[in-house]
């Protein structure tokens, strides 16, 4: 029974996390950090999304491939087909949420976006599962160094940002994806998954049996 709540929140996670990046992208106002270069090269080259973003996570697990070394587990292999899955989501999700105009329902995408994808991410993390290759990449680089996984993180998406501003100013002289909404889904999505943590982790730990 455990076993099965463990799998429902892990899947649930996903459903919620991806949402929570596609509410971002469609606020215009920016999307999040860890999208960011696939988001760039999809508008740039007219690629779609969703396969773009699929790339990027198998070149994000080839990194951490390397990152964690020996160390490396043949279970870990199992977040490209969860990349699969996750980045499928993301084209349906885009197919079936129109493209908002006013600014009212911008701003309310925005913090919709930013509240899923914490605690998307916080239901799948907490579940002591497979985690995706952003959050896997993340945590293989902390480990290497011994640094704590959130500066790791937040020096990740400061690099990822970067990385989308130089490709969008080489390849068409202006930010694509980069905006207000990176930002405060740099600051956001670290606080909602704090806030799902601190009212629902226990619940979800009895549950599913997780502890940590």
């Amino acid at each position: 029974m455990k076993n099965a709540a463990r799998a429902v929140f892990y899947f649930l996670g996903l459903i919620i996390l991806s949402l929570g990046i596609i509410l971002n992208t469609k606020s215009s106002f920016g999307v999040t950090p860890i999208i960011s270069v696939a988001y760039c090269l999809s508008l740039i080259h007219n690629w779609n999304f969703g396969n773009a973003s699929f790339v990027m996570y198998c070149v994000l697990a080839v990194i951490e491939y390397v990152v964690k070394g020996k160390n490396f587990r043949p279970i870990d292999l199992l977040q490209i087909p969860l990349s699969v899955i996750l980045t499928r989501f993301f084209n349906l999700f885009g197919a079936l949420l129109p493209d908002v105009k006013s600014l009212p329902m911008r701003i309310l995408c925005l913090i919709l976006g930013i509240a899923f994808t914490g605690i998307g991410a916080a239901m799948n993390v907490d579940t002591r599962l497979i985690p995706n290759p952003g959050d896997g990449i993340v945590q293989a680089i902390a480990d290497r160094l011994g640094q704590k996984m959130g500066n790791v993180k937040n020096v990740f998406d400061l690099f990822c940002v970067a990385l989308t501003a130089v490709i969008g100013l080489v390849s068409t002289g202006h930010l694509i994806g980069i905006g207000i909404g990176t930002i405060a889904a740099m600051i956001g999505v670290g606080r909602f998954i704090w806030l799902y943590n601190h009212f629902f982790q226990k619940t979800q730990q009895k549950l599913t049996g997780v502890t940590w």
